[in-house]
Parts: structure tokens; C-alpha cells; sequence
């Protein structure tokens, strides 16, 4: 087998990521009409464009280590990114701001969405981040990684030439985000320590103030 064809063997499939971001759009696109700023629209418009040119980039599996597919993806995250930070800005502001208006229904979807968007966005972080992303993984890049896991520790309970793949990330973002602490994964990177710590303040962030606001909006 050549060396192109074993990559592709190893390489993870794109279709959950970009699951993840149509889930993401899909969050947006049905955030209460309350919570929408003036052009919030451009955000899920840039989202959807710029998976489309990913896929179109890199399509199949994720075994393209270019520069561009990862300029792309990393441009793609950082829209979602900053989306997310704009709807919660938008939400604090309100709340303290004692708009009226904000029933508990309003509430409780802003906020819900808000929260499994922050789970989103930093697990494709953590994802294209870890060991130089997903393409450099499947081609046995010797990056140092950034979060060990249980099948590092324990091999034999792992496939042989296991690598994490997206719901791995998902997974370790999810538990993060519900324990404010890292779960069965270790982040031993500065930089990933830093980010699981950003997104418990944006997870315990968003649920104290929703809950707070819809108890006395009942």
C-alpha cells in the first residue's frame, strides 16, 4: 500500500465536524428573535460558506496538511467563536440591563444555545489544535500532544494506532464544560489548560445567569 493510501486509511472522516457546525448554525439560526443583534445573520452565512469551501478543499477525510485547509478551518472555529461570545454579550447585557421581555422560554433558549455552541466551538479547538490537527495525526506527525487520554495511558484497551478523533474532542469539551474540570483527559499544554479553563467561565458563566434571571422571570 503507498504512503498517500495508508494516510487516508488512518485519517478520520469530515462528516462529524461538519455535523457539529450545521448543529451550530442550526442553534443560531433558531436563537429567539429577542437575542438577535442587527446583522446576526452574517455570522452562520460566514459559518456555512466556509464549511462548504472546507469540504470542498478537503473532502472524504480529513488527511489534507496544506496550509490552506487549515487556514480555512481555523477561520471557520474563530467565526463560530466569536459568535458565541457575541450572543452571551448580548445576553448579559440584557439581563442586566433589565430588558423586558426576557420570559423564562426566551431565557432558557438563548442560554441553551449559547452553552452547546461554547461546546462546539472549543471542542473543533481543541481538535485542530491538538498535535497540529486532525491531518497531522493521521499522517504519524511527531507533535508533542496536548491532551492525553485514556488510550494513551492505557493502550491496551485501544485499537492498535488508535488517534483521537472528533468525538473524542467533543466529548472532553462536553465534561469540561458540565464538571468545570477536566474529566477522564488531562490537558498537559499550557495553552489547553488555558482554554478548558476559558470555556468552564463561559459554561459556569452562562448557566448562573440564565438560571438566576428565569427563576425570578417565573
Amino acid at each position: 500500500m503507498s504512503e498517500p493510501e495508508a494516510v487516508a486509511t488512518r485519517a478520520e472522516r469530515r462528516w462529524p465536524m461538519a455535523l457539529a457546525v450545521l448543529v451550530t448554525i442550526g442553534l443560531q439560526v433558531g436563537t429567539p428573535k429577542a437575542g438577535r443583534v442587527t446583522g446576526w445573520w452574517i455570522v452562520p452565512v460566514l459559518e456555512l460558506l466556509l464549511l462548504g469551501v472546507l469540504v470542498a478543499v478537503d473532502p472524504g477525510r480529513v488527511d489534507d496538511v496544506s496550509a490552506r485547509a487549515r487556514r480555512i478551518t481555523l477561520a471557520l472555529i474563530t467565526v463560530m467563536t466569536v459568535g458565541m461570545v457575541t450572543g452571551l454579550s448580548v445576553l448579559i447585557y440584557d439581563i442586566l440591563a433589565g430588558r423586558p421581555g426576557l420570559s423564562a422560554d426566551n431565557l432558557f433558549g438563548r442560554g441553551g444555545a449559547i452553552w452547546l455552541t461554547n461546546v462546539i466551538a472549543f471542542s473543533l479547538w481543541f481538535w485542530e489544535l491538538d498535535r497540529g490537527g486532525p491531518a497531522e495525526r493521521a499522517a504519524g506527525s511527531d507533535i508533542p500532544l496536548s491532551f492525553a487520554f485514556p488510550e494513551n495511558a492505557m493502550p491496551e484497551f485501544a485499537d492498535a494506532g488508535w488517534i483521537p478523533r472528533y468525538p473524542d474532542y467533543l466529548y472532553l469539551s462536553f465534561t469540561n464544560a458540565t464538571a468545570f474540570s477536566p474529566t477522564d483527559t488531562l490537558p498537559v499544554k499550557t495553552w489547553a489548560k488555558l482554554a478548558m479553563m476559558l470555556e468552564s467561565v463561559v459554561s459556569l458563566l452562562t448557566a448562573i445567569i440564565v438560571i438566576a434571571r428565569a427563576i425570578n422571570a417565573f
